[in-house]
């Protein structure tokens, strides 16, 4: 197949063969794609981070063969029998088939450059991230691991907030994730959370922001409610940069923005202090 076609003024259009390069989100540049993953899914020409899946993570942040996963027995059911367009039941399925994944996080163990530690890790492409029952339990589990075996707990964000198709039962476990963190930083061990883009809603209301130290990534969206509707609510125009982790940092929301490139080595040099 021609890359190139000329049109009937002369010019040459140019057609880009499927999946071969990726639109920058941010600077808008086209990227070949395999400089994109080399570059652990950033963008080489304005270090825009792209969203990756909890597999992807999990593979950048722990050492290689070392996860021993937990919690993967807890199953999503369908207590209110929930339906909008779709049957609930059906929604789980297509994010399970799409994402390999059986919820919207991974739990265990693992080592991070030696080091034993207690991690979880949310995944956007499932339901959004979304924090349904099965999401708070194993989170929930993770913190009671890392609190009885006495290890660094490591949670990494990234969600729209809590799973509306779970009404309630998603709604508490805000309270039963803190309440969990809260018996774990009772034990002087360290709480450290990721923030990626993006971590909104009941995470970011509960758990997310209950680190001893909060690292995100550079430009992750990071709020409660959407700029939108704030806008809508204080009638008045918010900056430009506003939920972008660099603002959060400016006004001492969160303690450190820091590159994905780097943050493998971040984690680790926190974690050897706290020994």
């Amino acid at each position: 197949m021609a890359w190139f076609k000329k049109t009937k003024n002369g010019n040459k259009k140019v057609k880009i063969p499927e999946g071969l390069w990726v639109k920058c989100n941010n600077c808008k540049e086209i990227v070949y794609r395999k400089e994109v993953e080399r570059n652990l899914q950033v963008c080489p020409k304005c270090n825009y981070h792209f969203r990756i899946n909890a597999k992807q993570r999990l593979n950048l942040l722990i050492d290689g063969g070392s996860f021993d996963e937990i919690g993967s027995e807890i199953s999503t059911s369908d207590p209110l029998r929930f339906r909008d367009s779709r049957d609930y039941t059906e929604r789980i399925k297509e994010s399970v088939s799409k994402t390999g994944l059986s919820e919207a996080v991974i739990t265990g163990e693992a080592r991070l450059k030696g080091i034993p530690v207690v991690i979880a890790i949310m995944d956007f492409h499932f339901m959004g991230g979304s924090m349904g029952s099965v999401v708070g339990e194993r989170i929930t589990i993770a913190a009671e691991v890392a609190l009885e075996k006495k290890l660094p707990l490591i949670i990494c964000s990234s969600s729209g907030g809590a799973r509306m198709q779970e009404g309630m039962f998603s709604l508490m476990q805000m309270a039963k994730v803190s309440a969990a963190i809260g018996r774990y930083k009772s034990s002087g061990r360290p709480y450290i959370s990721v923030l990626t883009d993006p971590t909104f809603g009941g995470v970011s209301a509960s758990f997310a922001m209950l680190g001893d130290i909060i690292i995100a990534e550079p430009k992750s969206l990071i709020g409660f409610a959407g700029p939108r509707v704030i806008e809508q609510t204080i009638k008045q125009q918010l900056p430009d940069d506003f939920q972008r982790a660099e603002f959060l940092l400016e006004h001492g929301l969160i303690d450190m923005v820091v590159d994905r490139k780097h943050l493998k080595e971040t984690i680790s040099r926190l974690l050897n202090l706290t020994k």
